[in-house]
């Protein structure tokens, strides 16, 4: 074997043994917040608030039932306050998709756990919060203690999208 193919060889395996870039985490302060799932955040280095889809979850539409207590818990929860931002990518809105953190507690487990959001499914993916929604199913809590509770893509097939 040349020496040129030797070390097309090893260039190849070193990049594709190399880590996926990593997800930008970053830190800033929730300035508002649209629902339980949508915030916006003002980066701590600066800069315009960034508008973000908490990633795992799908939280009622306001104009549904338990919709304005889901926005009502997040705000409780986040607003004003400092979170830890981990940009995945932007959703099909437009909207970056992110997991955030208020200490060491993920504020999209919080919701789930607390009864104000479904772990967000994708076809035959349950989610990445089906724990915490069997858990808060098992107590009743939030949406959940409503047996007709439908998931917002559900609603928003019969209804159509909340008028703003």
């Amino acid at each position: 074997m040349s020496r040129s193919c030797v070390l097309l060889l090893c260039a190849a395996l070193v990049l594709s043994s190399a880590p996926a870039r990593a997800a930008e985490v970053w830190l800033g302060t929730v300035s508002h917040v649209s629902d339980g799932d949508t915030l916006w955040v003002r980066p701590g280095d600066g800069g315009k608030p960034r508008k973000i889809r908490v990633h795992g979850i799908d939280a009622p539409e306001l104009c549904q039932a338990h919709g304005p207590e889901a926005r009502a818990a997040l705000q409780q929860r986040a607003l004003h306050h400092q979170v830890r931002v981990q940009s995945l990518h932007a959703d099909d809105y437009g909207r970056l998709l992110a997991r955030l953190w208020l200490g060491d507690e993920d504020l999209a487990a919080l919701q789930v756990r607390e009864g104000h959001a479904w772990s967000y499914r994708y076809r035959h993916n349950p989610g990445p919060y089906l724990g915490e929604e069997g858990e808060a199913r098992a107590a009743r809590r939030g949406l959940f203690a409503d047996a007709q509770a439908q998931r917002p893509y559900a609603f928003r097939q019969r209804h159509g999208p909340c008028s703003e």
